[in-house]
């Protein structure tokens, strides 16, 4: 009897395997499949890139090293930590940016109200609530997707990350 079972198997920034895809129909130019660790390995600290597209939302991965600056955003955003460990800092902010889409930067200190800190672990996710300020902070290098839309910091690279 054959085996019908499946085996999960999570990735990690240390340890990862490029995936596949097997077009069907259509061109491979018009398809795109990456993986979000080999990503965020080929990517500068927090720089976000992004690794999906549906209209104008998209999914960015972020090396997580270090201390981010601080970012913002006119609409919700949403974060699930794929590796690692990530403090967010939040500010409750005087002045909050408007008329954007997408991550905005926030400054080197952020004018507002301090509304305190989440850590996450694998797997955890954060709500990055409008017209807050937030940085992100990790000891050990990680990976994070940020759910948000196109804007001024992201970064679209998909002759980098693309199957041809």
């Amino acid at each position: 009897m054959p085996d019908t079972s499946f085996h999960t198997v999570f990735g990690s920034l240390d340890h990862y395997r490029k995936g596949e895809i097997e077009i069907t129909s259509g061109d491979a130019r018009h398809y795109v499949f990456s993986n979000v660790f080999e990503v965020a390995a080929q990517s500068a600290p927090y720089e976000k890139v992004v690794v999906g597209k549906n209209l104008e939302y998209v999914m960015e991965v972020l090396r997580a090293e270090g201390q981010s600056r601080w970012f913002a955003c006119a609409h919700d955003e949403f974060v699930i930590l794929m590796d690692g460990e990530v403090r967010i800092d939040f500010i409750k902010l005087d002045t909050p940016p408007t008329g954007t889409t997408g991550t905005v930067a926030a400054g080197e200190a952020p004018a507002g109200r301090k509304m305190g800190h989440v850590v996450l672990r694998n797997g955890h996710q954060a709500l990055l609530p409008a017209g807050c300020a937030y940085r992100f902070s990790a000891q050990k290098t990680g990976v994070a997707l940020v759910q948000t839309m196109v804007g001024e910091l992201s970064v679209q690279k998909w002759a980098d990350i693309c199957l041809h």
